[in-house]
């Protein structure tokens, strides 16, 4: 028997203002989509690693629609 109680980091499709990578990380993480956006705001201000992490995220995850079920 498989076990998939496992979550998975997925870019979202409904809550996506650019590419669903803060919507999707909230949604990992249960908590307000806004917060993260808030958050990733807050890191480019204090240097770039935000927008690398973002970038890295938009490619390596993939979209909640695209996982086998």
């Amino acid at each position: 028997m498989e076990n998939n109680s496992y979550r998975r980091l997925t870019r979202s499709t409904t809550d996506r203002k650019v590419a669903g990578v803060c919507g999707g990380i909230a949604k990992y993480l249960n908590i307000d989509p806004t917060v993260v956006r808030i958050l990733f705001l807050v890191s480019i201000f204090f240097g770039f690693l935000g927008i690398w992490a973002y970038l890295i995220v938009w490619i390596a995850a993939p979209e909640d629609n695209q996982i086998e079920r």
